[in-house]
């Protein structure tokens, strides 16, 4: 998005600013700085940058614009805590959210009051008018779920942060500050504006299935829940398609987008939500012909190692038994990242440098 602005800013116009992305993600720019820090847990170097970045927006006059470029990964990005609250404190309750099988919702509600720069905290820093333009990763679109919304009002209370660390168990890490809401008349001068979303990239999917003769069928973009269990229901449409060719006839991809969560059950396992998808469907279609499919988050990183995702072929289970590989223990053990890496089965794509959620398609042929 940096090299985009820069690429379309007037040579001879003012710009200067700040991107922050994850590590390895980066791309030469000219104007605006490029710094990388964690995700998907925080750390020191966003800490600095988000620090920066409020200093300066803090410094910009009514003569002034902020252009806020937001993506999905910035909610762990631009992580400046608020006062009471250390980083390390930020870091704990982070990891804690990710492996209890959170929503994304959820955790962003959370650390938006923790934050002293999300929850539309960044545009109340400033008096300039402001632009934030959005790519989405998240389910509805909403602004202020992308990112935690720097720019956005806050429909979400500090109860409601209190609440949801209550329901799964985790300690507070400090006191929760409250948010700018919506209605407030800083708002006036922001417009948020949400230029790319996951919605898009399903389309964009279905164009391409089309165009090889196969029948393209979009679930939707907003598909949540625990990985496995999504993988099951999904199992049953597959076979429903395959032994009584309703509600569609085969060739037929299904294609869906959204954000599952992963509940980390103990152990030392490695992957993340797409590969633990994957990994569910193919035990539940074991035996089921002609089925191939993908799962991969579309910024190239699936959790918090190096694949995007991963493929399924309808022989997947049988050469992973053939290494003596037990999907359902694999599965226990959250471990999806293994069982693909043993069978080369992993989609390593490198940094995308875009983020519009997860990619899910499944082909009946």
């Amino acid at each position: 998005m940096a090299v985009a602005v820069e690429q379309h800013w007037p040579a001879a116009a003012p710009l200067e600013g700040i991107a922050v992305t994850r590590y390895g993600h980066s791309l030469p720019t000219k104007r605006i700085r490029v710094i990388e820090a964690g995700h998907p847990v925080p750390d020191e170097a966003g800490e600095k940058a988000a620090r920066e970045i409020l200093e300066s927006v803090r410094a910009l006059g009514p003569d002034d614009l902020l252009l806020a470029l937001i993506s999905g990964g910035g909610s762990a990005l631009l992580s400046l805590p608020a006062e009471g609250v250390s980083m390390a404190a930020l870091k704990s309750v982070t990891k804690q959210l990710l492996r209890c099988g959170a929503s994304i919702q959820e955790i962003n509600t959370v650390r938006k009051h923790l934050s002293a720069i999300q929850g539309g905290r960044l545009a109340a820093a400033c008096r300039a008018p402001v632009l934030a333009l959005a790519i989405s990763d998240v389910t509805g679109d909403d602004p202020t779920h992308i990112a935690s919304g720097p720019c956005a009002p806050d429909p979400t209370t500090c109860a409601d942060a209190a609440a949801i660390l209550a329901k799964y168990g985790i300690e507070s890490p400090g006191t929760f500050s409250e948010t700018p809401k919506p209605g407030d008349p800083l708002f006036a001068r922001v417009e948020n504006r949400v230029i790319a979303t996951a919605h898009r990239s399903l389309e964009a999917a279905a164009e391409a299935f089309r165009s090889q003769g196969v029948t393209p069928v979009i679930l939707g973009d907003s598909i949540t829940g625990e990985a496995s269990e999504v993988a099951k229901v999904t199992a049953a449409l597959v076979r429903e398609i395959r032994q009584h060719q309703s509600p569609w006839k085969p060739p037929v991809a299904l294609i869906s987008g959204g954000e599952c969560t992963v509940t980390v059950r103990g152990g030392n396992g490695r992957g993340g939500r797409c590969g633990e998808f994957l990994l569910a469907l193919g035990i539940e279609l074991e035996g089921v012909r002609d089925i191939w499919a993908i799962a991969a988050d579309t910024d190239g990183i699936d959790g918090s190692e190096d694949n995007a995702g991963a493929l399924l072929s309808p022989d997947s289970l049988a050469h992973a038994r053939e290494k003596g590989l037990d999907a359902k223990q694999f599965l226990a053990g959250n471990d999806s990242y293994g069982f693909f890496s043993a069978l080369g089965d992993l989609l390593v794509t490198g940094p995308t440098r875009t983020n519009v959620n997860d990619y899910r398609a499944i082909l009946v042929r």
